[in-house]
């Protein structure tokens, strides 16, 4: 068990099964009356529970001109998974940022992690609580960053793909970004950067596209324990954030994936969760089949390399 005190709150979380995080049980779906009575902490204190997707309160009148409802709460990337309309069992969305932040929708059920993924909420609108699985991964745009201001080989961040395609495979070189240890589901503080398979034939563009192909091969390692977890083999992988506009990182992903990559065409995913949530508690959407007709496809990547290539390129198998 992790505690953690930062900004005057307390984190607790078991990283095998994190059933309880901020105080809240998510089993009993209410504040942890053991937490509570540990760390002395008064259940008068804490906040109402209320819905995702429920009005829970209004504006004053005199800061907005208007007694605007408050009716979208969720958490980030609890927002992007229903802003990528991942609403049934099995479906996954992988936000890539300046790390990767990837949720499986598990249902009504929560899934107890064995591969040390979290166990969390994904949103309750009205009767339906529904939980998902977790994984972070520490560095992900990071290390594009990482060689344009210290290492200096890209000017800005969008050469990363250009200067990656120049190369026609990764020659051998693999890059390890562990710049803050590994997150999910190594959880690794320890772990430290390394680049291998370096030979006097490499050069910037073979650096550049390993960098890539590692925020993949991380993303391939949290989806692997999902599926360890969960049992569910995903369908496709919905996916969103800046670095999600390299197409030449997402038909990497899903070569080795040998999934699917579904990118939408609105990439601000959290944004517009909180906007659908809110728009369900007040009857701007009358339910989720018009939600659906909202999220549309901007480009859809299939696996295309071949079975020995992928295993090969990724020195793993399919998953079972």
């Amino acid at each position: 068990m992790i505690w953690n005190l930062t900004a005057g709150r307390v984190h607790v979380t078991d990283v095998s099964n994190a059933s309880r995080t901020l105080l809240f049980n998510i089993h009993t779906r209410d504040w942890d009356d053991e937490l509570l009575q540990l760390l002395r902490i008064p259940r008068a204190l804490l906040p109402r529970v209320v819905d995702s997707g429920g009005v829970c309160g209004e504006a004053e009148e005199a800061l907005l001109g208007a007694a605007i409802p408050v009716a979208g709460i969720a958490g980030d990337q609890q927002a992007a998974l229903f802003g990528q309309q991942c609403v049934n069992a099995g479906m996954a969305k992988n936000t890539y940022g300046t790390g990767c932040f990837m949720l499986m929708n598990t249902g009504e059920r929560p899934v107890s992690s064995k591969s040390r993924l979290l166990t969390t909420v994904a949103w309750k609108i009205g009767d339906r609580f529904e939980y998902a699985l977790e994984g972070s991964v520490f560095v992900a745009g990071a290390v594009v960053r990482w060689l344009r201001d210290s290492m200096g080989i890209i000017q800005s961040s969008a050469q990363i793909n250009e200067l990656a395609a120049s190369v026609a495979d990764n020659g051998g070189v693999y890059f390890v970004p562990a710049f803050v240890g590994l997150g999910a589901p190594h959880w690794d503080p320890l772990a430290r950067g390394m680049v291998i398979g370096l030979t006097g034939g490499s050069g910037a563009g073979h650096l550049a596209r390993a960098a890539l192909e590692s925020i993949a091969f991380q993303t391939a390692d949290v989806l692997d324990a999902m599926h360890a977890d969960s049992g569910i083999e995903v369908k496709e992988l919905r996916v969103d954030g800046g670095v999600c506009q390299s197409d030449l990182l997402m038909q990497f992903q899903a070569d080795i994936l040998d999934v699917p990559i579904v990118r939408p065409k609105n990439f601000e995913s959290t944004a517009l969760g909180a906007a659908y949530l809110a728009g369900l508690a007040v009857g701007f959407w009358r339910d989720a089949t018009e939600l659906e007709k909202q999220w549309q496809v901007q480009k859809r990547f299939e696996p295309q390399m071949s079975d020995t290539r992928a295993s090969r390129s990724s020195r793993r198998g399919k998953r079972p």
